[in-house]
């Protein structure tokens, strides 16, 4: 593509399309159990909006000024050096990506055995047989996961379509201060609710990787940016409202995921409802198509660089089919680990926390790229209202992170635990490079003893081959060797 061809409508529909997702359906419980409150829960949706927005407006610039391909890993590695951007591949090699397929396959588990009237027991199942389906058609090709994905794509606005616009015309009950009655349903806090909503808002840092390709990139991408995740957070909120206007806020919050799915039975019916319900179904099993299909390429994109652990396995293409098939049994195999363990709601906490904690130190970034290289170039994307926005973005990192440390600190323990054993495992990389380097200039002298050696032979052939013309009665040729050239000569 040609530099600087996407139109500002196309830029729009990049960031729309790569942000709403699954989480809009299956969050809106779970931030409404953190806040306690309707109110509160649609203010929870508004900061997360702007605390992305934020995030957006600043990578953008981040991007722009380190056009290269690889995003989060790429940008920590020219800002802060190697270590610590291996340690933020590491994290989403081992975290965030297995969490993002995890929590997907076992969301989609549960509406699944619900759709079909079946024992919630099975819901689990049914999550392993959809990541190792998925996880199958992306090792057999990536064109018939390209596939699902355009579908999908499609079939997901419908649904949010449906219930955003009908519930806020067709419901009945009380949106705003509507407190949770249930003494069992326990607010934990805005944070929390905050960090759930960061889940619907994922893949808003895709949207930053096109900045170079935008027409008029200093007044499109910001326009890009803030028109689409305004429209994404009018979508949301309408979706949330719309919900809070079907449901009574209690069922909301016990039904969690399964929420959207009810709503959609109250406002078109049981054979209604149920094709809203196929619909979300479709959407989430699309989701975790997408991330299968992306995020099990981090380690092998690592491997090839040689900064993953046992790159010469991971780097390693299929022979048949062409894909990163180590890779991707191992996101796989971390992914069903979690799946073993946790629910879906902790798993994208965990994600996410795992990502803003790296997020906060890419947008203090901006400040140490200014420093070295001064203010972008006229006519180049820069930062609306610096600094306050990447102060704002970093702000709101450390809130979110303060948020989860508070709330779930054993979880908070173990995803910093993970991320910190990165930098041992990157020393021990290191270490094996020194050592590999070391051996192979020990063996240099040898090596070049053995090119010697080779030299002469090849000297002596020619020798051998050498054809000495000898003046005489008549003209002869003798074939001699390089000891007696000199005897023949004289």
């Amino acid at each position: 593509m040609k530099k600087n061809q996407l139109s500002l409508f196309t830029a729009l529909s990049i960031v729309v399309g790569c942000v709403i997702g699954s989480g809009v359906f299956v969050k809106p419980g779970k931030v409404l159990l953190a806040t306690g409150e309707s109110s509160t829960a649609i203010l929870a949706w508004v900061l997360g909006g702007l605390l992305t927005l934020a995030g957006g407006l600043t990578v953008a610039e981040i991007a722009s000024r380190i056009p290269k391909t690889g995003g989060l890993y790429v940008f920590m590695e020219e800002i802060y050096g190697k270590r610590w951007g291996f340690v933020s591949g590491w994290v989403q090699a081992l975290i965030y990506g297995p969490g993002l397929m995890s929590a997907l396959a076992l969301y989609f588990g549960s509406l699944f055995t619900n759709f079909f009237g079946m024992d919630p027991t099975q819901a689990k199942g049914v999550a392993f047989i959809a990541l190792f389906l998925l996880a199958g058609v992306s090792a057999w090709g990536t064109s018939y996961s390209a596939w699902i994905q355009n579908i999908s794509t499609v079939i997901k606005l419908i649904p949010i379509a449906l219930i955003g616009v009908a519930g806020l015309f067709m419901g009945h009950e009380p949106i705003f201060n509507q407190t949770l009655t249930d003494p069992s349903l326990k607010a934990v806090g805005l944070g929390s609710a905050i960090l759930a909503t960061l889940w619907a808002y994922d893949g808003w840092m895709q949207v930053a990787n096109v900045a170079g390709d935008i027409k008029n990139p200093a007044k499109n991408l910001p326009r890009a940016i803030v028109g689409g995740l305004a429209a994404v957070m009018l979508v949301y909120v309408c979706v949330n409202m719309s919900l809070f206007h079907v449901l009574p806020k209690d069922q909301i919050a016990l039904l969690n995921e399964k929420s959207a799915g009810a709503a959609s039975e109250i406002l078109f019916g049981s054979l209604g409802g149920k094709l809203i319900s196929a619909g979300i179904l479709i959407s989430i099993f699309g989701c975790l198509n997408g991330n299968i299909l992306t995020m099990t390429r981090v380690p092998y994109a690592m491997a090839t660089r040689e900064a993953f652990p046992f790159s010469a396995i991971f780097s390693r293409l299929h022979p048949k089919y062409g894909t990163p098939f180590e890779s991707i049994v191992f996101k796989t195999i971390c992914a069903s680990i979690m799946m073993i363990f946790l629910n879906p709601d902790r798993i994208t906490d965990i994600a996410m926390f795992s990502m803003y904690l790296f997020y906060a130190f890419l947008f203090i970034g901006i400040f140490k790229i200014r420093r070295i290289y001064g203010k972008p170039a006229t006519g180049s994307y820069a930062i609306p209202l610096y600094p306050v926005i990447p102060v704002v973005a970093f702000a709101g990192c450390l809130y979110i992170c303060y948020s989860m440390v508070a709330g779930a600190p054993i979880d908070a323990i173990v995803s910093m635990g993970i991320a910190a054993l990165g930098i041992p495992v990157y020393s021990w990389m290191e270490k094996k490079k020194m050592l590999a380097l070391a051996d192979a200039i020990a063996n240099a002298p040898q090596v070049e003893f053995a090119a010697t050696k080779r030299v002469d032979r090849l000297t002596e052939e020619l020798f051998q081959m050498e054809v000495v013309m000898e003046v005489g009665a008549g003209l002869t040729t003798k074939v001699v060797g390089p000891r007696e050239e000199e005897k023949q000569l004289s």
